[in-house]
């Protein structure tokens, strides 16, 4: 059975779809090819952050008031009084937010790469990923927050407000889900993911360095000029911790750890005691 070269009729006449056609890519197309992805990507997931917190920003300064008089609601309710349909509307984000991630695991599967693997997120060092996890949240933690104290107290940040979700039952849960899925898509997207593709787009690695920490930066800025700063620090440190480890997962479970104790302990704290900032 063959091929017709005029309309790709089969020699039975029967209709059928043409085989595809793979096109073998110079240097320059394979480039450009990953340029168009890493920016698609990025359009897709934090990326798009990055301009919405610039908008939002923006809002914040021209709006009557200092910034520290003004708050930026990281987990709020969706459904107020209607915790079911509140709910559904948590996980319904949580669950999209990661489709992303699931897109670069295909996007690195189609590479030739084994998917998130080739990364370091998986689950054969799942002790040691732990381990030095907890080490580096355990330094940023009481530095970020003192950091944050000071920036807000001067007026360069707004008031951050990690969770406003009502008291029921799923609301330490969703917190911690929200914790864990921040973390994977943040270190999957921005840090391994980007670092990986700068690197075969020829970028130097002090300029994918920036690059990765100030996009981490950019969509922190809804926070104010203190979040801009505090994650791009941040950034720098895990970049730098990545590429010392050669695996995405210490920096996955530090930024879990590190949102689940600002949730949660918000949660706990707020109204409570004098040194934490509430609307």
């Amino acid at each position: 059975m063959g091929w017709s070269q005029r309309d790709g009729r089969t020699e039975s006449g029967v209709r059928t779809e043409p085989e595809p056609v793979f096109v073998e890519l110079d240097e320059d197309g394979r480039r450009s090819l990953l340029r168009t992805e890493t920016l698609l990507v990025l359009a897709l997931s934090l990326g798009a952050s990055g301009v919405s917190a610039l908008i939002s920003f923006i809002g914040s300064l021209t709006k009557p008031g200092g910034l520290k008089d003004q708050a930026a609601t990281l987990n709020g309710s969706y459904a107020p009084g209607r915790p079911w349909l509140d709910l559904a509307w948590q996980l319904f984000g949580i669950a999209s937010a990661l489709v992303p991630v699931l897109l670069v695991a295909h996007l690195l599967t189609r590479e030739g790469a084994p998917g998130l693997r080739v990364l370091g997120f998986d689950r054969t060092r799942p002790w040691w990923d732990l381990g030095r996890g907890a080490l580096v949240a355990a330094g940023i933690g009481s530095a970020g927050l003192a950091f944050y104290l000071g920036a807000r107290a001067t007026g360069f940040n707004l008031t951050v407000v990690p969770e406003a979700l009502p008291d029921v039952w799923w609301k330490f849960p969703v917190l911690i889900l929200s914790a864990l899925q921040n973390a994977v898509v943040e270190e999957i997207i921005v840090l391994a993911y980007l670092l990986r593709r700068l690197g075969q787009l020829g970028w130097s690695p002090v300029a994918a360095l920036l690059a990765s920490s100030a996009l981490r930066g950019s969509y922190h800025l809804y926070q104010g000029i203190g979040g801009f700063i505090g994650n791009m620090v941040m950034g720098v440190v895990f970049v730098l911790a990545y590429r010392r480890w050669g695996r995405v997962g210490p920096l996955v479970v530090a930024h879990a750890l590190l949102d689940i104790v600002a949730f949660g302990g918000y949660a706990l704290l707020a109204g409570k005691v004098g040194w934490l900032p509430t609307p």
